[in-house]
């Protein structure tokens, strides 16, 4: 049996990062940091910490003409103002790592998507319980008008 090795090796699987690992491909960091919605950050430039605080992850896009905010809480992340995401593990859990050049921006979550995923599940649930509740007092609303009002 004989190998094309020269077409073999013009095709490299895409990455595959679990837990740990650098990502560089803009869709990829894009896609990792959409999940996060409460983070604690830490900004460090030349190694020195400029500032650390709580907020939300209120959007996270891709535009080489826009910027990343952090202010008021609210966290806008541009993945073209960042070279990578460097993707680790702490006891916390995990930790993104926006770099850079000498600038690095950690978010560390400081909530679950899996549990995050549980309670919309229940909230769906409640809001289609009370949409239920909603429209069938409506309808014995209007049941009574009828009664009560015939034309």
């Amino acid at each position: 049996m004989s190998h094309d090795f020269s077409s073999r090796n013009s095709w490299f699987p895409a990455p595959c990062i679990i837990d740990a690992g650098i990502i560089i491909d803009k869709q990829d960091m894009q896609r990792v940091l959409t999940d996060l919605t409460r983070v604690r950050y830490i900004h460090t430039q030349d190694g020195r910490l400029t500032s650390e605080g709580e907020g939300c992850v209120l959007e996270v896009f891709a535009d080489p003409h826009r910027a990343t905010l952090v202010a008021n809480h609210a966290i806008y992340l541009n993945v073209y103002s960042f070279d990578y995401i460097e993707l680790s593990q702490s006891a916390e859990g995990s930790v993104f790592d926006l770099i850079q050049e000498d600038r690095r921006l950690r978010l560390v979550p400081l909530t679950n998507p899996l549990l995050d995923q549980v309670n919309r599940a229940i909230n769906a649930a409640e809001l289609e319980a009370m949409v239920t509740e909603v429209i069938s007092a409506r309808l014995d609303v209007q049941i009574d008008d009828e009664e009560h009002f015939p034309f």
